[in-house]
């Protein structure tokens, strides 16, 4: 919990005295103080010294897809921006989580941003400048580097860091943009019903920074600037009752959270042995059997997994070694990031895949709610989870052939810019929610409750349209296994549309979402959590915010005046943001 302290701070730069109070974030020894004089005095309590400040008409805290979307808006509508991330890549969900983009099968021709599309073509121009390719793989339009299965662009993390990297490079050079690569927020200062500023901690040197801005966007994985800035947000599960949603449960339950994963990469090297020591947790986690309902059908450590939609014991294929077919679908090439054919002969030893299976999901604990201290916990559980994963393949997993385990799986630390080779960060599935004007819920884009509120066959019905929609996306609505004991919740959803109310937070007034902690329910965010859909909600935040600006009125207001909420919307489409699905798809 955020530890408040409330005092008289010096007259404000406009003149005016305030009074302001600074809520900050535990650490350690105890970083929540309230903090006051010039930049450089001491913070109270820990000695450590503020190292400077800085003023922006915007900063956004967050790295990932949703926090470079909102900088690339901003930016291009001449605006100053501070960007903060956690770790030392930017792209979230797409590099230092490690996992390919989740899209919908009409991405090649519509449903995403006219930038989200200049990322994807970017990275595969990037294969073809740098990377020996065969002149197959070279020739086509759509090259998928990896081939994987779950996705139209599997591909290595580092690519797309270098490209959003390459996006950003023009306004770091003019000194529009500042990017502050491992900073993680700790506190903010608060004024009324608006932020007036945020202090982020360098991992390395351990100083503060204060940023100011007329504009603050929350784009961290967890919705960490939230509780800091006492924005009125929602953890969990929201009862049946608050909601009407048929997937949700009965009873609300803050603390039940789809689970994180940490993902590892590693390629197949047949006849060598990599076999990684015994994992210290491997005997739990060997025998380990999830406390699901419905009930998973065995102990984690096994190739039967639930499947997602029938809920009935599933048994995939595998096999690394391209000589040795597996059985039915191959959860080799699931997640796979390079498919060695497509590169010239001698490029690579062999494939790579990213191993992000129902295997390593983690299930014992949140990351949110808890202190620094059992949320890294948490998170060494977790790596100790995927090691027993890996380890399991090398060593016992059953093969086709009768035999046990691959040796030849080797761990694949530079694919992840790691020493362990687990991802810089958890995958985030889940994160604090604000409470929003609007509140998306199942009955607005899940297929069958949609059906169900307007008593209309599914085959005639599309999802709510919004009048206030700043973008659209797609993807069923996709609940892994839960920290409270739900086994997965999995179920088709329309093509749906992002209301601008979700982006709204009921009271304050300059601090807007840009990733998965806009206004959805635990059960919706199972749709709105991915890839192209975050970038659409942070380029949507980040010209918002331009467009306020320019007109001088309250984002709020932007949306309560039609005839501002049209230009705005216009204004969205010139840009390259689609705001409706063509014919209002089913």
């Amino acid at each position: 919990m955020a530890a408040r302290n409330m005092r008289s701070l010096p007259r404000t730069r406009g003149g005016g005295s305030s009074r302001r109070h600074f809520l900050g974030q535990t650490l350690g020894a105890g970083l929540a103080a309230t903090l006051g004089g010039q930049t450089g005095r001491a913070a109270q309590g820990d000695g450590t010294r503020l190292g400077q400040e800085s003023v922006a008409d915007v900063v956004i805290l967050g790295g990932g897809l949703g926090g470079v979307a909102a900088a690339v808006a901003a930016c291009r509508h001449g605006l100053k921006v501070v960007l903060t991330e956690e770790t030392d890549w930017l792209g979230g969900q797409l590099t230092a989580q490690g996992v390919p983009p989740d899209e919908h099968r009409w991405i090649e021709q519509f449903g995403c941003t006219r930038s989200y599309r200049s990322l994807r073509e970017g990275i595969r121009d990037y294969y073809r400048r740098h990377y020996p390719l065969t002149e197959e793989a070279r020739g086509r339009w759509n090259l998928n580097p990896g081939n994987g299965s779950v996705s139209r662009l599997c591909h290595e993390p580092r690519v797309a860091v270098a490209v959003l990297e390459g996006m950003l490079q023009p306004w770091v050079s003019g000194g529009r943009l500042v990017v502050l690569r491992e900073h993680r927020v700790t506190a903010a200062a608060v004024e009324g019903d608006r932020v007036a500023s945020v202090t982020v901690r360098g991992a390395r040197s351990g100083r503060l920074h204060v940023l100011r801005a007329a504009w603050f966007v929350d784009a961290t994985e967890l919705g960490d600037l939230l509780p800091l800035a006492g924005v009125e947000h929602v953890t969990g599960a929201e009862g049946r009752a608050a909601t009407g949603e048929m997937h949700a449960p009965e009873r609300a339950d803050p603390t039940n959270h789809q689970a994180f994963t940490m993902c590892f990469a590693i390629e197949h090297i047949a006849g060598e042995n990599h076999t990684i020591d015994r994992p210290r947790d491997y005997g739990f986690w060997k025998d380990y059997v999830p406390r699901l309902q419905p009930p998973w059908p065995g102990k984690l450590l096994a190739w039967d997994y639930t499947h997602p939609r029938t809920l009935e014991r599933r048994t995939p294929g595998f096999s690394p070694d391209p000589k040795v077919p597996a059985t039915g679908f191959n959860l080799w090439h699931y997640r796979r990031l390079i498919d060695a054919t497509q590169f010239r002969e001698g490029t690579y030893r062999g494939d790579i895949s990213l191993i992000n299976w129902p295997h390593n999901d983690y299930l014992l604990g949140n990351l949110v709610g808890v202190t620094e201290a059992e949320a890294a916990r948490h998170i060494e559980q977790a790596k100790q989870l995927s090691l027993s994963l890996l380890y399991w393949l090398q060593t016992e997993a059953p093969r086709a052939d009768g035999g046990n385990g691959w040796p030849g799986l080797r761990l694949r630390p530079d694919i992840l810019g790691t020493e362990d080779g687990l991802a810089k960060y958890p995958y985030i599935r889940e994160s604090r929610r604000i409470r929003a004007l609007y509140t998306v819920v199942e009955s607005d884009c899940g297929g069958a409750a949609r059906a169900e509120k307007l008593g209309r066959p599914a085959s005639e019905i599309t999802s709510d349209a919004y009048v206030d929609s700043v973008g659209i996306g797609h993807y069923a609505i996709d609940l892994h296994p839960s920290t409270a004991g739900d086994n997965y919740i999995d179920f088709d959803a329309l093509p749906f549309h992002i209301p601008l109310g979700a982006l709204l937070p009921v009271r304050v007034e300059n601090v807007l979402p840009a990733c998965k902690n806009i206004g959805t329910t635990h059960v919706t965010n199972g749709a709105y959590r991915l890839h192209p859909v975050e970038w659409n909600i942070g380029e949507s935040v980040g010209a918002l915010i331009a467009f306020s600006q320019r007109k001088k009125a309250p984002a709020r207001a932007i949306r309560e005046k039609p005839e501002l909420l049209k230009e705005f919307q216009g204004w969205l489409r010139d840009q390259g943001i689609e705001t409706h699905w063509p014919g209002l798809m089913r």
